[in-house]
Order: C-alpha cells, then structure tokens, then sequence
C-alpha cells in the first residue's frame, strides 16, 4: 500500500471510521453486516476504501478469522475517541438551545416496558411535550449489558432490575417486586399443598435462574438449589416452566396472568422468596446534558415522592 497520508477528513470517512469501529467491536464482517442491516459485501468494501484511504492494511481476514493488524489497533483506538469527541462536541451544542436536542439512549430490562409500575407511557408523555427536539433510542437490554453500556457512556438512562450496586452509578428506586418459585401444572410440586413440600424436594427440582450474580438475598436463596439452566429474560423462563421440567422464580406480577388462566403456581413460599427493587440508574454527567436532565427530572416527578424503602 501507498504511504499513509491524511488530510482532511470528510463525512464520508467519518461514516467508515465508525463502520470499522462496528466491526471490530462485532468481531468480523459477517457480525458487523448483521448488526447494520448491510450486506457482508458492502461491509468488505468500505472497509478496503478506509485501508486504501489511509495507505496501511487495518485487518487480516481468512481461514483464521478476524484479526487487526498493528496500524488497525492503533486507528481503532483513535476512531473511538474521535468519535467520542464528536459526540461530545454535538452533545455540548445541542444543550445550548432553548430546549434540549440531540439523542437520548434508554435502554429497558425484560417487560419493563409494558409494566404499568413503570409509568412508561405517562413518563414519556410527559418528557415528550418537555423535549420536542429530543430524539429517543429505547431498546431492551440485558442488565449485564445496561450496566455496562451506562458507565461507559453509549446509554444515558436503563431501567434494570435490581441485582447488585456498582460504583459509579446512581439509582432511582421505582417500585419493589416480590419474587416466589412458580412451577407449571404438568410439575410434579404443582398439586402439592404448600406445607407438604419439603426443602429438600425445593432443592432436588430443576431450577431455570437468570445466569446473574445475584446479591446476598438471592445467593441465599439459590446456594442449595439445583441450578439446572439459565435464561436472563423472563420468557424464556416461563417457557422452560410450562415444560412442566423447571421451576423458576418470577416476579409475582410478571406471574399473574399464567397464575390467572392455571399455567404457573406459586409454591413453598415461606421457604423460598426475595424482594427484588426496579430502578432506574445513570452515570453522574461531567458536562451539562439538558436532554438527560430532564429525563431525570420527569422520572423524580412521578417517583421521588414513594415512601418506599429500597430493598437495597
């Protein structure tokens, strides 16, 4: 390849710096292309652009998978805090109008956005008429994943489950669930009476848990338990459950309407239950961000008065 040689950097490297960004943080092409909605090909060909673009090879592709060469790591690297800074700049300009603009990243945990406790549509009514300019990015997410992506910058707001409390994150406590082990009608434990169940048959039924590392409650709930799979979200664990092979613990409201129509029951519940908080958490902002501030502001209108403590 010819000698590097950069000088101004127009839009359309800045979309392929950010396209090499997504590949090498997909792992490959093939990921990348799927991640946005492009064909593999296309994906190849930006790629071989940028390289010819900056005069040095920035990937090895083959039999052995994907690999950054040497000049790659380094315009990764570079790529990320470039962008980042364009982020940051658009960021700064969009908080100096009269109302917020710009983007705001909220990421929710399983069924949060359809629970009634969450007040998603009143809250986001309400932010909407607040921040007519804002636009909105609402994914789901798993917890893992939201906290991560919070305290790294790439989300602003993530409505999680309460697992355990990381450094650097703040919360807003939303509402507690109680959680109780449910087991299907085709599960041996189904038909028993709740004071005919014994720890030690708890113990020797299969148990489908979220694969977290739960906090002290909940360890001591699943310390002496069969931990026979996992799934975070909680379809997935009710489907397991409906196998009549399972057992899980469920929010009790996430359970109702299988416990309404038969599907699901509650059982042993004085020897297995935990509280388990809602909150929302959000890194503490260096710089102003009126759209994220707002956000919290129309989350502590409807939330901030609860005299609810925190199982936490």
């Amino acid at each position: 390849m010819k000698k590097p040689s950069l000088g101004q950097i127009s839009d359309y490297e800045l979309k392929q710096l950010k396209l090499f960004k997504t590949v090498v943080e997909s792992g490959g092409f093939t990921s990348a292309a799927a991640e946005l909605n492009i064909s593999r090909p296309t994906v190849s060909n930006h790629i071989a652009r940028l390289e010819a673009r900056l005069g040095m090879p920035l990937c090895k592709r083959g039999r052995g998978g994907f690999l950054l060469t040497d000049e790659g790591a380094v315009v990764y690297e570079e790529s990320k805090q470039l962008l980042a800074q364009l982020d940051q700049f658009r960021s700064t300009l969009n908080n100096l109008g009269e109302s917020p603009a710009g983007q705001l990243r909220i990421a929710l945990s399983d069924t949060y956005s359809n629970d009634e406790r969450c007040r998603i549509p009143e809250v986001m009514r309400a932010y909407c008429k607040a921040a007519p300019k804002v636009t909105l990015s609402f994914e789901v997410e798993h917890m893992r994943d939201m906290e991560r992506q919070v305290l790294n910058g790439d989300l602003d707001i993530a409505f999680i489950p309460y697992h355990r409390k990381l450094q650097g994150l703040n919360y807003i406590h939303l509402f507690t669930d109680n959680n109780y082990l449910y087991c299907a009608k085709d599960h041996p434990l189904y038909h028993l009476e709740d004071d005919l169940i014994t720890n030690e048959m708890i113990c020797d039924a299969k148990l489908v848990h979220a694969g977290l590392q739960p906090h002290e409650e909940i360890y001591h709930q699943l310390s002496e338990m069969n931990l026979a799979g996992s799934s975070y979200h909680y379809e997935s664990r009710i489907a397991l459950a409906l196998t009549g092979e399972f057992i899980c613990f469920l929010p009790e409201e996430v359970a109702r309407p299988y416990v309404e129509k038969g599907e699901l029951k509650a059982i042993a519940r004085r020897h297995k239950h935990f509280t388990l908080g809602a909150a929302v958490i959000y890194k503490q902002m260096k710089k102003p961000n009126r759209a994220k501030t707002l956000f919290l502001e129309t989350i502590y209108q409807y939330f901030g008065n609860s005299t609810e403590i925190p199982p936490y």
